[in-house]
């Protein structure tokens, strides 16, 4: 996984084109008048899933992880806490292959706050991520969860 800044993009240059391709179309697209729901970039290899939720307390979220996608989830508006840790430390709950969905059940490793906007970590198959936690205090968040196929 990786936390970083949209501001900073030009410093990633270590990162794969297709998550680059991330930073460049939230740079040239105004994320913050896109309403709730999937837009397709590059079919199904490459979209963007807006979000709107309100935060909630730790132990009323799952936890998930992605076997074919990558997962770039980046703040538009508001504050939200992402608890992190490893698949393999994790006990696997269910798989939905068809939603590329991991439900798994375990501690987290650490967390991270994502609180100003361009805010994003990047999860990839090994990462395990419970997100929508408070940060500071229950909110409405917005924010794009890029999807990149492996």
């Amino acid at each position: 996984m990786i936390f970083g800044n949209l501001k900073y993009a030009d410093k990633y240059d270590f990162l794969t084109e297709k998550i680059k391709a991330c930073f460049t179309y939230a740079k040239e697209h105004d994320l913050t008048a896109y309403e709730k729901g999937s837009y397709k970039i590059n079919g199904d290899e490459f979209f963007v899933n807006i979000e709107n939720y309100a935060t909630v307390k730790r132990e009323e979220r799952f936890w998930e992880a992605h076997k074919k996608y990558i997962d770039v989830h980046m703040i538009i508006e508001g504050k939200e806490s992402i608890d992190v840790s490893f698949c393999d430390d994790m006990q696997i709950k269910s798989f939905d292959e068809n939603r590329d969905f991991v439900e798994l059940i375990g501690e987290e490793k650490a967390n991270v706050n994502l609180i100003n906007k361009g805010d994003f970590l990047i999860c990839y198959p090994e990462d395990a991520h419970r997100t929508a936690i408070i940060c500071q205090q229950s909110q409405t968040i917005k924010k794009a969860i890029f999807k990149i196929k492996l």
